[in-house]
Formats: C-alpha cells, sequence, structure tokens
C-alpha cells in the first residue's frame, strides 16, 4: 500500500496528499495525525474489502458489516491509544471522542435554511431572471455551503440534502435535523427551538435593527447578548455571536437536533466553522467532550470576532469565547 494510494483513498472524504501521509510515517521527525484520521486508518484497515480493487477505497462507518465494525473498534481504540502516548499522554489522560459531524447510525441529514425576504433578494433570485440561481434567495449561503460539504465528506454513504421550511416533507423532519439561521426568517427553527425547551431564546430588540439578541435564563436572572461594532453608527460589525446548540430531534429521539445560529449571518457561519475548520475543530470537539461528556443535549453561546470584513473561527478554549454554555442538567 503505497501512500499515493492511502492518501488517493482518504481523499474521498476529505483532500490528502502524499505529502502529508509521509510526514506522519517519517522515522525522523513524525507528526501526529488527527483524531479523524486515525479514525479512518481505522475503517480502511478494518475490512480487506479497502484493496480488493485497483483503487483503494475507504468504506463509511455504515458500510461495514458486524465483524468489520469490531475489527474498526479494536483497531481505532488501539490507533488512539497508541498515537496519545506518541504525543506525551499517559492512558488515563488519553480521552476520545465522536466527532461531532459524523453521524455513524447513516440516517439521513436534512438542512433546512431561511429564505431572504423578498426585498433582500438581488436579481438572480427571481425566477424569471434567465441567470436565476436559487441559492440566491437563501439566507446564510455561506454556512449552507461550508456545512454541506463537510458532512458530505464525513458521510459518504448518508443522504444529505437541504431544503427550505417552505419545501421541507414532515418526513425530513424526523430525521438528523441541521437548522441554519435565526428564529425570523425560517419558521421552523422557531417551532423546533420552542419543542426543545432551550434555556435561551432569540428576541427582537428595538435599538439593534439588523438582527436579534440572544437572552438566557442563569440562576433566575435573565441575561443578554449583543453584537459588538467598531464604530458609532453600528455600520461595521466587529463581533457576533453565535449558537451552536446539540439536542435530541423533539419529533425523534433516536435523531439529533442542531441549531446554527447568530445575531447576524456572521455569527451563524461562526458557529459552523467552529467545528468545520481544519486547524480548530479537533480542539473544539476536545472542549466539547471534556465540558459536556456524552450528554446528548448542550448549547454554547460564542463570540466570533470579525477582522477586515472576515469572519474568524472561534477557538472555544481562548478566553471569553464561549460566552454561555449549558447542558441538559443545567437547562
Amino acid at each position: 500500500m503505497t501512500q499515493k494510494k492511502l492518501a488517493d483513498a482518504f481523499s474521498s472524504e476529505e483532500s490528502l496528499s502524499p505529502a502529508t501521509v509521509s510526514s506522519w510515517e517519517s522515522l525522523n521527525s513524525p507528526k501526529l495525525p488527527p483524531e479523524y484520521r486515525i479514525h479512518a486508518y481505522a475503517r480502511f484497515f478494518a475490512t480487506p474489502r479497502s484493496t480488493l480493487s485497483k483503487q483503494p477505497k475507504l468504506f463509511a462507518l455504515a458500510e461495514l458489516d458486524q465483524d468489520e465494525k469490531k475489527t474498526y473498534e479494536r483497531l481505532d481504540a488501539e490507533l488512539l491509544r497508541l498515537r496519545n502516548a506518541a504525543g506525551g499522554d499517559s492512558p488515563e489522560e488519553a480521552q476520545t471522542f465522536n466527532r461531532s459531524w459524523n453521524f455513524q447510525d447513516g440516517g439521513r441529514v436534512t438542512f433546512v435554511c431561511a429564505v431572504l425576504p423578498d426585498d433582500m433578494i438581488g436579481p438572480f433570485g427571481n425566477r424569471e431572471n434567465p441567470n436565476y440561481t436559487e441559492l440566491q434567495t437563501y439566507a446564510d449561503a455561506d454556512a449552507l455551503i461550508e456545512l454541506f460539504g463537510h458532512i458530505r465528506a464525513e458521510n459518504p454513504a448518508a443522504t444529505v440534502h437541504f431544503k427550505t421550511p417552505d419545501d421541507v416533507e414532515p418526513d425530513e423532519l424526523t430525521g438528523h435535523v441541521i437548522l441554519l439561521g435565526g428564529v425570523v426568517w425560517n419558521e421552523i427553527t422557531g417551532r423546533l427551538f420552542e419543542m426543545a425547551n432551550l434555556p435561551i431564546s432569540q428576541v427582537k430588540d428595538p435599538p439593534l435593527e439588523s438582527g436579534e439578541i440572544f437572552v438566557a435564563s442563569a440562576d433566575g436572572k435573565k441575561r443578554q447578548f449583543w453584537p459588538k461594532w467598531t464604530d458609532e453608527s453600528k455600520k461595521v460589525l466587529m463581533e457576533d455571536v453565535g449558537l451552536l446548540v446539540r439536542v435530541p430531534n423533539p419529533l425523534n429521539a433516536n435523531r439529533t437536533l442542531t441549531i446554527c445560529n447568530g445575531i447576524h449571518s456572521r455569527g451563524v457561519y461562526g458557529a459552523v466553522r467552529s467545528l468545520t475548520d481544519a486547524e480548530l475543530r479537533d480542539g473544539n470537539e476536545r472542549y466539547i467532550f471534556e465540558n459536556f461528556g456524552d450528554t446528548e443535549s448542550f448549547g454554547i453561546l460564542m463570540s466570533v470576532q470579525v477582522i477586515k470584513n472576515q469572519t474568524m473561527t472561534p477557538d472555544f478554549n481562548s478566553r471569553d469565547v464561549v460566552l454561555y454554555k449549558w447542558t441538559q442538567d443545567a437547562a
């Protein structure tokens, strides 16, 4: 098995170069592969089917049979132990965790995305325009594109699609559901927000015309969360607020409901990027594991910095980034 063939197989989920594989296998100065690549190694070598064809194939976990899954679990645990030992962690310190966007049950994944108001839709969002582009009507299109591609890569065997609130079918709301955008432009977000009984709400406050602030309940008191601006006229955003929620789907407890929301679109995008950014996602996943463990319900309200009009990925392990958090017990 050459490094190029292994890289090609792994690239079916996320691009990987032979040089990167070589850096992991270097005898002189090896680099530690990220944990999600360790999971891929375990899946690849858990079944002989990976190398039966001329072009090796990386199978999704849902495509493995029961015996192969047992082999995967054994290999995964052993490889993670070796990786952690190489990184200086003792077996007691080494912790493993599932990646949030890897739905190991293979269930259907449906995005429900907000649609822009008519007066905000550009000419290419007009159905009568020869250059009509449906995504021109979507709010938070950058967050959708970022997360859709990531989830497709993490779950290659799963059915993944996106719908607007008007187009989504009732049956699609009983799988893994991901809500993008706020409660004003996405009525399904508002409805499931209520059904999930979250200790946080999003409300309109007259001083802020461009979005809705977050209000959280803590110790019997209400706390408000506002964006920050670089200018007094509130035209240039300096810091937005993003929300990441993961709870059991209120319509099917065997599947999940995830909410990626924000006061503005920057907050939505920051919430999405917190678990897709190649540089920061592993650290953020570890933060989630260390703070929430195996709980099925948690939420994080986060600061999302905006620098030179670019949305920066929140690092949960940095000071003052996590503004508020809760688990099922806290709610």
